[in-house]
């Protein structure tokens, strides 16, 4: 009963906030991942984007303004990595405050000595535990067009993340997947990565994955929806191991 209720209203507050048809193919034009989905899959994609749309606040700052064709847009990116998880992976958080550039938080970091510093590092993304994601509204924009960067996933794949209480690469695995297979599968490719990394090599992935399991994770979620076939070729453990996560083959 409680699943044909929230279907009902899912069906009633899509039907009396339709996405324009001129903003989705907007949309579609400007997200690939997005874009390569079949048509099943595309109209999947808009119902959740326009239930995020409804639920969660986006909030442009510092005079940034953001126009529908825009907030659809981020929308899309937003919910690529939930496509087959639903809406519900995105609960207990409401707000995506939006800055037209990269920002810069305040930060008190106590060192071994007890000494606090301050510190001040300009971001394109942020994602809190049970409070907003952050976002560069001009890496949105940048979306795709560095192979395998997507800043809106990596924050999403992070809020993911955090649905155990901490960001460290290990999000909540389905009942089927083995927790063992995929500590290994992540433990083995981080280790290469780092020796490569030493040996001066050229990197499959941005080596921004290399600061924590945390980044690891997000940036391959990341060249899991931007560039899955580089992704596959490169890192085949890891791509599968997404693939059975998000539930996605997104090429």
């Amino acid at each position: 009963m409680f699943d044909k209720l929230r279907n009902w209203r899912t069906r009633r507050l899509v039907a009396r906030h339709p996405i324009p048809e001129p903003l989705w193919r907007s949309a579609l034009a400007r997200c690939a991942p997005a874009r390569r989905l079949g048509a099943s899959d595309q109209a999947a994609l808009r119902v959740l984007v326009t239930l995020f749309l409804q639920r969660k606040s986006l909030e442009p700052v510092q005079g940034l303004e953001l126009g529908d064709a825009d907030r659809v847009l981020l929308a899309a990116h937003a919910c690529l990595p939930i496509l087959k998880l639903g809406l519900d992976w995105y609960d207990g958080w409401h707000s995506v405050i939006v800055y037209p550039d990269a920002f810069v938080p305040h930060r008190t970091q106590t060192d071994a000595a007890g000494v606090e510093h301050q510190t001040r590092t300009a971001r394109a993304g942020e994602a809190w535990w049970r409070g907003p994601v952050i976002l560069s509204w001009a890496e949105v924009l940048e979306a795709g067009s560095k192979p395998g960067r997507n800043v809106v996933v990596h924050e999403m794949a992070h809020k993911l993340d955090l649905l155990n209480g901490d960001a460290n690469g290990f999000p909540p695995l389905h009942r089927r997947m083995d927790r063992r297979a995929w500590s290994a599968t992540f433990s083995a490719a981080w280790d290469r990565l780092r020796e490569e990394r030493s040996q001066g090599l050229a990197l499959p992935l941005d080596p921004y994955a290399l600061e924590s399991p945390a980044e690891f994770f997000a940036v391959a979620s990341e060249q899991f929806f931007e560039t899955p076939a580089a992704l596959q070729q490169h890192l085949p453990e890891v791509y599968r191991q997404l693939e059975r996560f998000y539930r996605q083959h997104p090429y």
